[in-house]
């Protein structure tokens, strides 16, 4: 094999075989192909695409690098949920112990962040004594006996994949429709899953945009799941302002506690259920949306969701004592508010704006390996639409320090933008649904 003809090939439009994908894969994922090569085909692929064959046949090559998990003999069903990535995306982290509670298995696989979002497995790892590193055998005892677990990619599951995800965070090559399917599903169906339930963002934060770009990702997503015995669905949701209040690790920790109480903010509320509701009906433990919600609802008004969530953090090894006090999660050294400028309508709150400045802040990477501070973050209190008045306090920064306070005044100044009329472009917070059977315009 040569890899670097195998990289003109796919740069001048070609096509990969399954045993080129396949040798390909398992020479990167045993360090016999230098990263170098590797960012150069990412490159290729992020402007060429994949065939459909071709996208079978890397997703199959990066699956089949590790190990996977077997669930047979669970008695409940099981079922994961896994977002596209954004900004102040916080699901997970309440979905996971809310879908337990309600007869689910969850062996919630997440990532770590990925350009401009931030990650599942850092927002945990902010919990003092977190450890996300499970291994399989660790992640079976523990949903067997809690309903769920939350851990990052183990080495046994889909290396090549972990070793992929963190290059193409550096190498801008994020944006890829078949990279993006590959990365997730190669994932996903190594865990064993009976169904899927996917989160794909739109809007400006999104790494797609466009609710076409979003659609083709669905679809392609729910073939190569389907195709591999796993029911998939999905939907597609807003991400052209945060989503909630809190943006930052630990931050986005605090504002999970409030809505696994029942009173987190109403967007972040309206995505989180949305998505559960899917996955109680996936599973086949409520047979119409109205019963799921209302299993859910239960579940939280109950302080069982909550528990649930104290019981995954004892599991883990973390300091369960957040749960009552957030006090002991990481606290920023400096935090300032910040003001409307002018009296009006909120124009805009950019969530790519504000996703770059944490990076910039410390709570994001620049380089694989990079440390993050998993304090640092924004708190924004509007939405588009919103009237304000100048002076009042519409969001908060949270830094190290004097200097990135001064970083994330400018930040809020460039996404949060003030007018006299009202926007007319904000997304529906959940717009389609998307499905074997079709899409459905939910709004």
């Amino acid at each position: 094999m040569v890899v670097a003809s195998l990289i003109e090939r796919k740069r001048d439009g070609g096509a990969l075989t399954a045993g080129e994908w396949a040798a390909l894969i398992e020479a990167f994922a045993a360090d016999r192909v230098p990263r170098y090569q590797m960012a150069a085909m990412l490159m290729a692929i992020l402007w060429r695409g994949l065939a459909p064959a071709e996208l079978q046949a890397m997703t199959d090559a990066m699956l089949n690098s590790g190990a996977r998990l077997d669930f047979s003999g669970l008695d409940r069903p099981v079922v994961d949920k896994h977002s596209t990535g954004g900004v102040g995306d916080k699901t997970s982290l309440i979905l996971a112990p809310l879908v337990a509670c309600c007869g689910v298995a969850v062996p919630m696989m997440s990532g770590r962040g990925l350009g401009h979002t931030g990650g599942t497995v850092d927002k945990l790892e902010s919990i003092p004594g977190f450890r996300t590193g499970l291994s399989l055998d660790e992640t079976r005892a523990q949903v067997e006996r809690i309903g769920v677990a939350m851990l990052s990619q183990t080495p046994e599951i889909a290396p090549a994949d972990r070793k992929l995800y963190a290059l193409r965070d550096v190498t801008a090559t994020v944006e890829s429709i078949p990279l993006i399917c590959a990365s997730i599903m190669s994932k996903k169906l190594a865990e064993g899953l009976g169904g899927l339930v996917l989160d794909v963002k739109t809007g400006s934060g999104a790494f797609l945009p466009s609710i076409d770009d979003g659609l083709e990702l669905a679809r392609t997503m729910i073939r190569v799941g389907e195709g591999h015995g796993c029911r998939t669905v999905a939907l597609l949701t807003a991400m052209d302002r945060p989503l909630g209040r809190a943006m930052g690790h630990a931050l986005e920790i605090e504002e999970s506690l409030q809505a696994l109480e029942g009173k987190g903010p109403d967007d972040l509320v309206t995505v989180t259920m949305a998505l559960a509701v899917e996955m109680l009906l996936m599973a086949g433990v409520a047979d119409t949306a109205v019963r799921a919600r209302e299993q859910l609802d239960r579940a939280i008004e109950s302080g069982q969701a909550l528990a649930r969530f104290r019981e995954v953090i004892e599991a883990q090894g973390g300091d369960a004592a957040i749960v009552d006090d957030p006090s002991r999660l990481p606290q920023a050294g400096a935090v300032e508010l910040f003001h409307a400028p002018e009296d009006g309508i909120v124009q805009t709150v950019l969530p790519r704006v504000l996703g770059r400045a944490i990076i910039a802040l410390g709570g994001g990477r620049e380089e694989v390996g990079d440390a993050i501070d998993p304090a640092v973050g924004f708190v924004v209190t509007v939405k588009p639409g919103d009237r304000v008045r100048r002076g009042q306090p519409v969001g908060s920064v949270f830094a190290a320090d004097q200097a990135g306070i001064t970083l994330g005044q400018d930040a809020l100044a460039e996404a949060i933008r003030v007018g006299p009329n009202m926007p007319h472009d904000v997304r529906p917070l959940v717009s389609h649904r998307v499905s074997p059977g079709g899409v459905e315009e939910l709004a």
